[in-house]
């Protein structure tokens, strides 16, 4: 086999399968269900075929993608509308710990044993299952723990107070290319945003990131 021969199937095996993956959505491989992982499996194995075997078409690998893709992307929607489809492939939470109490029970149906279980509450900064009041195990493998109120940090509303509306700060410039867009949505444009990089003498161009926060904070951080 030529060496372009060996470029143009590495190049089309590697597009084939980011759109493949591209389909499964955007979760983090830690939130893969048990058939998502499978067929993440199968998709590795199927994409080397074209390039250690020489002789193999490329449809022999392409084909399968395709259908494990569309499968994936099937399932997928099946288990938005059934709940109980969607317990049978992703599993369901489980409740490991109640009121400080562990569920040895539970923690034997998950295979979930005291060493993963302390594990992951240090990593949450707990140490003393009794300050627990749920303690849930995802089905990723995440243990979401909800501490007792005597627990819990103070927070304003613990204490009466009423805080302003913070929100997520609004990109204006990243990497020296303006987002116009972001600028329409809050109604502000071009021509100001320029006012507002003079004062710091630079021009958009020069920004590696502006962003305007909704208190009117402009922040802007040079290449």
């Amino acid at each position: 086999m030529l060496i372009w021969e060996y470029v143009y199937r590495t190049v089309f095996v590697y597009f084939v399968v980011l759109l493949v993956i591209r389909l499964m959505g955007k979760r983090e491989i830690g939130q893969l269900s048990p058939f998502d992982f499978v067929v993440a499996i199968i998709i590795a194995e199927l994409a080397v075929i074209p390039l250690e075997v020489k002789e193999a078409p490329l449809w022999h690998s392409i084909l399968p993608l395709a259908m494990l893709g569309a499968l994936e992307v099937a399932v997928s929607y099946a288990t938005l509308f059934s709940r109980t489809l969607r317990n049978i492939i992703c599993g369901a939470p489980q409740v490991i710990i109640k009121n400080g109490e562990l569920l040895r029970e539970e923690m034997r149906k998950a295979r979930y044993n005291l060493d993963d279980l302390l594990a992951q509450m240090r990593e949450k900064g707990i140490v003393d299952p009794s300050e627990v009041e749920f303690a849930v195990l995802e089905t990723s493998g995440k243990l979401s723990i909800i501490p007792k109120s005597q627990y819990r940090p103070v927070i304003p509303a613990d204490l009466g107070i009423q805080t302003p509306y913070e929100g997520l700060p609004t990109v204006l410039v990243m990497d020296g290319n303006i987002m116009r867009k972001n600028l329409q949505d809050i109604e502000l444009d071009e021509k100001w945003l320029a006012e507002a990089l003079k004062k710091h003498e630079l021009a958009p161009r020069k920004v590696l990131l502006a962003t305007l926060g909704t208190d009117g904070r402009l922040f802007v951080s040079k290449k």
